[in-house]
């Protein structure tokens, strides 16, 4: 099939076939991605190349650490404004995209959208991650969208905390400052054992791959964790905004936390929560 019969066929100018083949022009979106895969009897292949070939429109820092998420085996995830992009709907996803500035239209806001929900899959892969994901207070408050648009998200979030290797927490807005303010923190567990970390604010990006640097990253999110509400309590917190009922919500004290958390640890097999927040298994006497 020569570019003008398949221009033709997928009702694009013979030249946008020459630019996707010699990638000298713009990237083709996914509509068109679809399109060409079904006239070539692709079998799917060119749809699902076409997040890899989107990825390109990103910087070298932004590409690495998508290429690390896909192979992680443990996300650890902060997210000081938003949901994070694995648990949002596809209307939240819309809402928070379409808020960029430099948005050229309604065909790169569609893009961006099927990208991030794209990303999403590998929850539902046999290989899935474990996912921890702490959400700052301000997430749930800040209303994106129409209400029943947050609504949904946030149904979404109590949905997925109900998964198997899914665990939420929230940040109270009682804990004041903290070490990761300004921004999201991810931390990537790697399967060879091997950490990255990666912050992001509103207008940058930062891949950190140095051991060193990475171990504080981690600490910090291990510190964040600690002072979150217990997986539980966060999950009232969450279901009592989607209610409206948060204005009268109150935050219990942080030995009342401590207390409820223990509890749960040791309902779920016996754990024992220590300084520091982290857990630790207590060997049951035998019968």
């Amino acid at each position: 099939m020569t570019q003008a019969e398949l221009g033709e066929r997928t009702h694009v100018v013979s030249t946008r076939i020459t630019q996707i083949e010699r990638a000298s022009g713009a990237k083709p979106t996914f509509e068109l991605a679809r399109t060409l895969d079904t006239v070539l009897g692709a079998d799917s292949l060119l749809v699902d190349m076409w997040p890899y070939v989107y990825r390109e429109a990103f910087p070298d820092w932004s590409r690495a650490f998508m290429a690390y998420s896909e192979r992680a085996v443990s996300i650890r995830e902060y997210a000081a404004q938003v949901v994070p992009g694995l648990l949002q709907t596809r209307d939240y996803a819309r809402a928070v995209l379409s808020l960029d500035p430099l948005l050229s239209g309604e065909q790169q806001l569609e893009e961006r959208v099927t990208a991030r929900l794209g990303r999403q899959e590998r929850l539902r892969s046999p290989d899935r991650p474990e996912l921890w994901v702490v959400l700052d207070e301000a997430v749930l408050r800040r209303p994106i969208g129409s209400n029943s648009l947050m609504r949904a998200q946030l149904y979404r979030l109590l949905k997925a905390a109900a998964e198997p290797g899914i665990t939420v927490q929230v940040l109270p807005f009682d804990q004041g400052g903290h070490e990761a303010m300004g921004g999201s923190l991810t931390v990537l567990t790697l399967p060879e054992g091997d950490e990255v970390a990666y912050k992001e604010g509103a207008d940058f990006g930062q891949l950190v791959e140095e051991p060193k640097d990475v171990k504080h990253y981690a600490l910090s999110y291990d510190r964040l964790r600690a002072a979150s509400l217990p997986p539980l309590m966060s999950l009232d917190m969450i279901r009592s905004v989607m209610e409206g009922n948060h204005r009268g919500a109150s935050v219990p004290s942080r030995s009342e936390r401590r207390r409820v958390a223990q509890e749960q640890l040791q309902q779920s097999g016996g754990w024992q929560l220590r300084g520091g927040g982290r857990r630790h298994t207590r060997r049951r006497p035998r019968p």
